[in-house]
């Protein structure tokens, strides 16, 4: 057996599971940690005769790593070692080492909490952070609280926050395995050639470049990480029409392919012969791939992402993390020295991330609370987690499955929620599958449920879409063999039929006997999906073609020209995350009565008065309303007249202060009372008129008013004299005017007008020829203010402004007078203005 570098510590870990509870391995991808720790703990005496169960990310790795540890022990698979994944399973009376996706470690634990058969739980790969892995995680560590405190619990891992982890692990030992790794020369791109080279036709023509560079350049196998399988079917078709030679195996690697391509990818070639592995993110550290001396990364990962505000989720693809670089460098130089090119600068990778985040924090997390809530754990926050979920999704998922019925009101799992959970599938889907049983449709939800557990089964050339769920139905029961320019992805098809099989014998529903008629079967296929996705119920949009309401309250659309677009109820079961609106890419059509009929229990009769912006007018509807959606919308005759008015203030203060009908005889008296509360200061008894304060309190002052009324040019007819001057006591609106007059009468006898609304003093505008005789500036406010005096020309322009009347005809005056009377020689400019007599009259008779 080939000497691994793991083997130096597996001494150390054996020792550390012996006096303790859990450990924590670390060590470099190609160091064997995967094959060789199981195997060097599974006749531990601590273990007592107990099976170990392993845990890995992927399906693949989980079968590439039962397979390689049974080829170990000269033995078959369902020996010694076996699997277990979704939908496939190698298991024997005589297995001790169990390596299972993690979900399936989630089943065991629901089912026996105490994992009384397990005397050992490895989590293998756990810096990829999984949302089922932290699950596991956090269970196990419970179990191992409450009922085995002999259990054991390792965590390997090639790059980790190790100090977190063994916090959680409760101060558990860290164990470090080197690794066997030459040295791997690194090219990148320059910087001209990187731009606009991260997706699409130009990352695919880079990479094929680059590989057929590399196979020119270098000797060996070449590994090439490409973000998903759409990217490796567009370059594995530019490489067949590409000039290489015939020695070089194409090998496509990702989770959908079947297992003899698996382990064609995984193998060593053959001899005289070279392979190019075109692999997702699989290949970084779960898989170890044969032969590999040169390793070409895209620099891309494709990551599924979940918008707590949407409610979506979507596979985004981003940029790839310095740790995963790392990794995807490594396999270079496993066995010898390698070369490594990365289709980036120099100096993006400075930029790059250091690690991916945990996907806890960005997943959909409703399957999580359901797995929670059959263990019983209705606040998520009491388990140890090394991320906590966030608290708006957490909120977010509980909402989803309240909806779906698997929670009660207090959060408890009801007895539709433990059935639900017990079938592997997403809540929506379960709840879906269940509920259609009892409508007599269970076969066919068994079938909706694997297409959208699947990968689209239809390509489509570049630009092509359909939405439509029902041809996939169609394909699905050999009715078509290709759909408007599209291939049918037998494989994909062929797993879809398995999963639906198995499903109908795991219900014991009876498989059917023929396909059903196409009208019936697509009016229970849109059904079906609103079982599932209550929320994504849509309703065609008036004058918006192929745009849609939907009931959680956002919209949707579809970006090309789809023949769904003309229905007028569509559930939507895929979409995109997109705001405001999210795209359509697949659905299906339902009717109003079918929702009627059989989603009669969310349907809800409300009666809503609200302000319509564009009409400026209260609008009084009946609906009945399903989520947001509005299935049927009329108008109340005889709507609550005190919620009108309140609507109607509502309309108001969106609309601004200034809709409402001032004059300007108000505007002066607002500004009065306001002077006068400026006067008094603190202790003021004067109301607060500002705009401000008014919106505020237009219930106070305004409601009165406008009862009866419900549109804005009704409010604009008003008088609003009557309702400000009620702000007022009686006493208040006398001392106003003797306080603060609206006019006051100058020395020739004219009566003229105050400006209150300035922001300092009121302002008195007058002639200077009728203020003549006046020794003291004009007084307010019970003599305490005086006016500001704009004295004026004979033709009503400003000469002077002045708060001190008597200093004025002291000083300032006799400079004025020998202006004016060079400018206006008709008028009288007397010496001695005290001793004159003021005069409305502009010139001097005779």
């Amino acid at each position: 057996m080939l000497k691994l570098p793991i083997e130096t510590v597996l001494s150390d870990v054996r020792r550390a599971l012996a006096h303790g509870q859990n450990a924590l391995l670390t060590a470099p991808p190609g160091a064997g940690k995967t094959t060789r720790v199981p195997l060097a703990l599974v006749d531990e005496t601590w273990l007592a005769g107990r099976r170990l169960i392993m845990l890995e990310p992927r399906r693949l790795a989980a079968r590439a790593a039962a397979y390689r540890m049974a080829n170990l022990l000269d033995e078959p698979l369902g020996e010694t070692v076996g699997y277990r994944v979704r939908l496939d399973s190698i298991i024997g009376p005589r297995t001790r080492i169990e390596v299972v996706t993690e979900g399936i470690l989630t089943r065991v634990l629901q089912h026996d909490p105490s994992l009384s058969q397990y005397g050992l739980v490895l989590f293998d790969e756990f810096h990829e952070r999984s949302l089922q892995a932290d699950l596991g995680l956090a269970l196990c560590l419970e179990a191992q609280r409450l009922f085995r405190p002999d259990l054991r619990i390792l965590v390997m891992s090639a790059t980790l926050d190790c100090a977190a982890v063994a916090d959680v692990l409760g101060q558990a030992p860290i164990l470090s395995s080197g690794g066997r790794l030459f040295h791997v020369q690194t090219h990148y791109l320059d910087r001209q050639s990187s731009s606009d080279r991260r997706s699409g036709p130009a990352l695919d023509q880079l990479v094929v470049h680059t590989i057929v560079r590399a196979l020119a350049e270098e000797t060996g196998s070449v590994l090439v990480f490409l973000p998903g399988m759409a990217e490796i079917r567009r370059v594995e078709r530019r490489l067949r029409e590409a000039t290489i030679a015939p020695n070089v195996l194409l090998a496509p690697l990702h989770g959908d392919i079947p297992q003899e391509a698996q382990n064609l990818a995984i193998a060593p070639p053959p001899p005289g012969q070279r392979k190019v592995v075109l692999s997702t993110s699989i290949a970084e550290t779960s898989l170890t791939i044969e032969g590999v001396r040169v390793v070409i990364d895209g620099g891309m990962m494709r990551l599924p992402r979940f918008d707590p505000r949407s409610g979506l989720t979507r596979l985004a693809t981003i940029r790839v993390t310095q740790d995963s670089a790392e990794q995807r460098r490594g396999r270079a130089g496993r066995l010898e020295p390698g070369v490594c090119y990365r289709l980036w600068t120099a100096a993006d990778q400075h930029a790059l991330a250091p690690r991916r985040p945990p996907e806890i924090l960005d997943a959909d997390l409703s399957p999580l609370l359901l797995e929670l809530a059959v263990w019983g754990a209705t606040d998520p926050f009491e388990l140890s987690w090394l991320d906590p979920p966030p608290a708006g999704a957490v909120a977010q998922a509980k909402d989803l499955l309240t909806r779906l019925g698997a929670l009660d009101s207090r959060g408890g799992i009801t007895e539709h929620g433990k059935t639900m959970a017990e079938l592997p599938l997403h809540p929506r889907l379960s709840h879906m599958i269940l509920t259609s049983i009892r409508h007599g449709v269970g076969d066919l939800a068994c079938e909706v449920a694997a297409l959208l557990s699947e990968r689209d089964i239809l390509r489509g050339p570049p630009g092509w879409h359909d939405a439509d769920l029902q041809l996939r139905l169609d394909v699905l029961h050999g009715q078509r063999d290709h759909a408007g320019g599209a291939t049918v992805d037998r494989a994909a098809c062929q797993r879809a039929r398995r999963a639906a099989q198995q499903w109908r014998e795991r219900l014991t529903l009876p498989v059917p006997q023929a396909a059903q008629p196409h009208q019936d079967a697509l009016d229970q296929l849109g059904l079906l999906l609103a079982f599932a996705y209550p929320d994504r119920i849509g309703k065609r949009q008036p004058g918006g073609e192929g745009r849609y309401q939907l009931a959680n309250g956002r919209g949707a659309y579809f970006l090309e020209p789809d023949a769904l677009s003309r229905e007028e109820y569509l559930v939507m079961a895929e979409l995109d995350g997109g705001a405001p609106r999210a795209r359509i890419f697949l659905a299906a059509a339902t009717r109003r009565e079918d929702l009627e009929l059989f989603l009669g229990d969310q349907i809800l009769e409300v009666e809503t008065v609200s302000w319509d912006e564009e009409a400026q007018a209260v609008r009084s509807r009946r609906q009945r309303k399903l989520g947001e959606l509005a299935l049927e919308d009329r108008s109340v005759p005889s709507p609550d007249r005190a919620l009108v008015s309140s609507v109607l203030l509502q309309g108001i203060r969106q609309t601004g202060m200034g809709c409402l009908p001032w004059t300007k005889e108000l505007r002066q008296w607002l500004a009065r009372v306001d002077f006068l509360r400026r006067v008094e200061g603190q202790q003021s008894t004067w109301p607060d008129v500002s705009d401000r304060a008014l919106m505020s309190t237009l219930e106070h002052w305004l409601q009165p008013f406008v009862d009866g009324l419900t549109r804005l040019d009704q409010v604009q007819r008003i008088d609003l004299a009557s309702p400000l001057h009620g702000l007022l006591t009686w006493d208040q609106r006398r001392r106003l005017d003797l306080l603060a007059p609206p006019s006051v009468t100058v020395p020739s006898g004219s009566r003229l007008r105050v400006n209150y609304e300035t922001p300092d003093l009121p302002v008195l505008a007058v002639r200077l020829q009728e203020m003549f005789g006046c020794r003291e500036t004009p007084l307010l406010a019970g003599g305490k203010v005086p006016v500001m005096l704009h004295l004026l020309s004979p033709a009503g322009r400003p000469v002077q402004v002045t708060q001190n009347l008597a200093s004025f005809w002291a000083s300032a005056y006799h400079e004025v007078k020998k202006e004016l009377r060079g400018r206006y020689p008709k008028h009288r400019w007397p010496d001695d203005p005290l001793q004159a007599q003021p005069t409305r009259r502009t010139a001097r008779k005779g």
